[in-house]
């Protein structure tokens, strides 16, 4: 490359690093006890833990869990009606209005036996302040799109970076740290060596990171487009008088998606349905077809199966992505080999940051020429 492009590459990677560090840092650090979210809740007794069946015991409908969680809730209208993926639990999401997230209540139930399970407060605890800082520092949709924006710089700094220092590490056999120069000298190996250990791995958890911060947008975008559009038939139905049983939508959405279990009911008017239906959302029973889903909307007066189409690609990607970015596909092993990862991308973000606090003020120029020679530089990731 001629120096007037590895400058330019220089020049991108010091400023999208330079921006995007510190967010990136605060991501790693509260994203690393939010890989075993699961293993913490269970060991501080903040996961609802189902009781045993007895044999031969038949299962609470899910009507009488609802009829049991509503009556807990006076005032209040359902939104959501979720099946835990691993447990026997069910919750059901409750506020004042349909539309309303903010004052959201959430409610477990024994799957088996009906029963209410108390369980503490989801909006508060150390776990729920490190997801709020992780999702949008407590800032909503605007933090999380701004967060998104971060993570797009980081993307482009670790591109930035392979085109400006790949050709010059060449040079170096690799895990070289060389012990006979200054501090500076040795974070900068150690920077650049655990940049190359985590390089796909940052570069991907990266990525789909920022796919993920589309998630509202996006369905919104489906809500707009093809839940309109398969519940257009409703526009001047008249309004609910009555709600039909929730075991039999299950029952109809099994029918249309057959070999699928159920991960979620969406209640009339809550966003993720439209005024007149059920929106059971059917997920596959397979590591893979378990992260998609498909929408099944039942007539919630008659019980009748209105629509089912499987979600635009666009959505799939986005739900297709969030293993990736999670770690939590392959049980413990995956999630440990995710959390060293972790603590090297801390490491690589943290010695970049120190790199550039203590630089030395010099030329472009001096800093390139120094950098062919393997001697002390600036560097920022």
């Amino acid at each position: 490359m001629s120096t007037k492009t590895i400058k330019n590459w220089y020049l991108v990677h010091k400023w999208t690093s330079l921006i995007c560090t510190v967010f990136m840092l605060l991501l790693c650090i509260t994203g690393l006890p939010l890989i075993f979210h699961e293993e913490i809740d269970h060991l501080t007794g903040s996961h609802p833990e189902a009781a045993e069946m007895a044999e031969g015991a038949t299962p609470a409908t899910l009507d009488a869990i609802f009829a049991t969680g509503m009556a807990r809730v006076p005032g209040d209208v359902p939104q959501f009606l979720v099946f835990d993926d691993h447990e026997p639990v069910i919750y059901l999401t409750t506020a004042k209005s349909a539309t309303n997230r903010e004052d959201s209540r959430f409610n477990a139930y024994d799957a088996g036996t009906g029963e209410y399970i108390p369980t503490p407060p989801f909006d508060e605890g150390f776990m729920y302040v490190m997801l709020k800082l992780h999702i949008d520092l407590f800032a909503g949709l605007p933090g999380t799109l701004f967060l998104g924006v971060m993570g797009l710089l980081l993307v482009v700094a670790i591109v930035s970076g392979v085109v400006v220092y790949g050709p010059f590490m060449r040079k170096l056999d690799f895990g070289t740290v060389r012990k006979d120069k200054n501090t500076r000298v040795k974070w900068l190996d150690i920077h650049n060596m655990l940049g190359i250990v985590t390089l796909a791995w940052l570069f991907v958890v990266g990525f789909t990171g920022v796919i993920n911060t589309l998630a509202t947008p996006v369905f919104q975008y489906w809500q707009y487009d093809q839940l309109a559009e398969m519940v257009a038939s409703y526009e001047d139905a008249a309004p609910l008088e009555s709600l039909s049983s929730i075991d039999e939508a299950v029952a109809t959405a099994r029918q249309a998606a057959p070999g699928m279990e159920p991960s979620f009911i969406a209640f009339p008017e809550s966003g993720f349905s439209s005024n007149h239906h059920y929106a059971v959302f059917m997920r596959g029973t397979t590591p893979l077809s378990s992260r998609t889903l498909k929408p099944v909307l039942v007539d919630a007066q008659t019980g009748e199966l209105t629509a089912s189409r499987d979600l635009p690609w666009y959505a799939t990607a986005l739900l297709l992505s969030q293993p990736l970015h999670f770690g939590d596909y392959g049980g413990l092993p995956l999630k440990i080999i995710w959390a060293l990862l972790d603590i090297a991308s801390i490491l690589v973000l943290g010695s970049g940051l120190y790199l550039w606090l203590g630089r030395q003020r010099s030329s472009l120029e001096t800093r390139l020429r120094e950098l062919e020679r393997g001697a002390d530089t600036a560097v920022v990731v």
